[in-house]
């Protein structure tokens, strides 16, 4: 697993896909046989989940920041954001990530021009896949 995908787990994307197997395992499963030994027969009523095709990245991050005990700006520091999900922050951790996510070369020399390539990509990257990052931090 790449660190990005690291990121996504981290903040709960495919969450709502694990949830949907999990809740879909059991109405599959019926074959008419008693449940195994030690396991709990499934509910014959499953309410409806919805499934949340959007994930609050805003309200996960700020909620790890009033918890974490250094103060992080992870809105403008990949290294901030970085620690917040608990992850490496190292520059060689960064360039990995940086590489995974196809950073310029010419980026890739300088670390603060890499910095800040990388954590506007990162939340570009969080938006695409589903992530509700407001406009203004994608700039």
């Amino acid at each position: 697993m790449g660190i990005f995908s690291t990121i996504l787990s981290k903040l709960g994307f495919g969450d709502e896909k694990k949830e949907a197997t999990a809740q879909a395992a059991p109405a599959t499963a019926s074959t008419g046989a008693a449940p195994a030994a030690g396991t709990a027969a499934a509910p014959t009523a499953q309410p409806a989940v919805k499934a949340i095709s959007e994930v609050d990245v805003v309200a996960k991050l700020e909620a790890l920041a009033k918890s974490h005990k250094e103060k992080l700006n992870w809105k403008v520091s990949i290294v901030d954001l970085m620690k917040l999900l608990g992850l490496d922050s190292s520059l060689g951790a960064r360039k990995e990530l940086a590489t995974e996510l196809g950073c310029p070369a010419d980026k890739m020399g300088d670390s603060a021009q890499m910095n800040m390539w990388l954590h506007k990509t990162v939340l570009k990257k969080l938006a695409e896949n589903g992530g509700n990052i407001p406009a203004d931090l994608l700039h």
